[in-house]
C-alpha cells in the first residue's frame, strides 16, 4: 500500500508540474548549468524520409538494448521502452494512410533517436558538459541503481520528450510545404503508444523488475502523462519557431531545459529506494533469472524475440 500510494503522489506530482510549466512564462526559466547539447550537432541522418532510415533506427536502438539488458543495466529499461515503441511505430506507419506524410515521420523519428544516442554517448565518454541536465539526472539515477524501474523508465521518457522532442520537431518542420500544421500525423504517435502500453509494461514487469513496475496504478494513467509531455512538447516546439530573435530563442531554451530538469528531479526523489527498507538487489536478483525469456504478452507488431 505504501509503494502504491508513493506511486500515485508520483504521477500527480509529475502532472502537477507539466501544469505549472505550460502556464510558466519564459522570464522564469534558468540556464543548464552544465551545457546544453545544442540540436546543430545531431545529424540529421534520414533528410530524405525513406522507410529504410526506420528499420536502421530500430537495429541501433535493437543492438544498444541487447547489451545493457543481458547484463541487467538499469539503463535497459527505457532501452526496451524506447525499442518496441519505435517498432510500434513501424507498425502504426505501414498502415495505409495511418499518417499523412510517411516522410515526415520517418525523418522526424530517425532524427529522436539520434538525440538519444548523442545524449548516451556522451555521458557514456564523460563528456558531460554536453549532455543536458535532465539526461544526465537519468543516466546517472540508472548507472548508480537508485531507482525503481518505473522510475529509470520515467526518467528517460521525461529526459527524451520534454527535452529533446521541441528541438526535433521544430527541425523536422511544424507546417507542410501548403502551410498546414503536421499535428495531426504527432498526435497520432499516442495511438501508437496506447497500443504499445499494456505489452510493454508486462514485458518491462516480467523480464526486469516485477517490484518496480507492479504499482496498481492503471495503465492508462501513465499514458496520460506521456500524452501531455508530447503536447507540451508541441507546444515548445512552437515557441521555439516563433522565438523573433536571439535573446526570445533562448529563453524558450531555458524554459524547455529547465522544467525538464525540475521534472528530472522531482521524479528521482519520488522513485528512490529507501535503504535500508527498499534497493535493487531483489530487482537485479530477478533481472538475472529472467532477462532472455520471451515478452509475455504480444505487439500489435507480433510477439518479438527476446533480443
Amino acid at each position: 500500500m505504501e509503494r502504491m500510494a508513493r506511486v500515485r503522489a508520483l504521477l500527480a506530482a509529475v502532472l502537477g508540474v507539466i501544469g505549472a510549466l505550460a502556464l510558466a512564462p519564459p522570464a522564469l526559466a534558468r540556464p543548464n548549468p552544465d551545457g546544453v547539447a545544442t540540436s546543430a550537432v545531431i545529424p540529421d541522418t534520414c533528410p530524405a524520409g525513406g522507410n529504410d532510415c526506420v528499420d536502421g533506427t530500430i537495429a541501433k536502438l535493437r543492438e544498444r538494448f541487447a547489451s545493457l539488458g543481458r547484463s541487467c543495466d538499469h539503463h535497459s529499461t527505457f532501452a526496451l521502452a524506447y525499442l518496441r515503441t519505435t517498432q510500434g511505430f513501424k507498425w502504426g506507419r505501414d498502415q495505409e494512410g495511418f499518417f499523412a506524410d510517411n516522410r515526415w515521420v520517418n525523418r522526424e523519428g530517425a532524427l529522436f533517436a539520434e538525440y538519444y544516442h548523442r545524449a548516451y554517448d556522451d555521458w557514456a565518454a564523460g563528456r558531460r558538459s554536453s549532455v543536458p541536465l535532465a539526461w544526465l539526472t537519468a543516466l546517472d539515477a540508472a548507472r548508480s541503481r537508485r531507482l525503481s524501474g518505473a522510475g529509470d523508465l520515467m526518467l528517460g521518457m521525461n529526459a527524451h520528450i520534454n527535452r529533446d522532442l521541441p528541438y526535433v520537431l521544430e527541425r523536422a518542420g511544424l507546417t507542410t510545404p501548403d502551410g498546414s500544421s503536421r499535428k495531426p500525423d504527432h498526435d497520432k504517435v499516442n495511438k501508437i503508444l496506447a497500443e504499445v502500453m499494456d505489452p510493454l509494461l508486462a514485458e518491462l514487469l516480467t523480464r526486469f523488475d516485477p517490484y518496480g513496475f507492479d504499482t496498481g496504478i492503471p495503465n492508462s494513467t501513465v499514458l496520460e502523462v506521456i500524452i501531455r509531455w508530447r503536447e507540451q512538447a508541441w507546444r515548445n516546439a512552437v515557441r521555439l519557431a516563433n522565438a523573433r530573435n536571439p535573446l526570445a530563442r533562448a529563453l524558450v531554451e531555458f524554459d524547455i531545459e529547465s522544467g525538464a530538469a525540475t521534472v528530472a528531479a522531482g521524479l528521482a526523489t519520488l522513485t528512490g529506494y529507501v535503504p535500508p527498507f527498499t534497493g535493487p538487489e531483489p530487482r537485479n536478483t530477478h533481472c538475472v533469472a529472467r532477462h532472455a525469456v520471451a515478452p509475455p504478452l504480444a505487439y500489435p507488431f507480433g510477439l518479438p524475440p527476446a533480443y
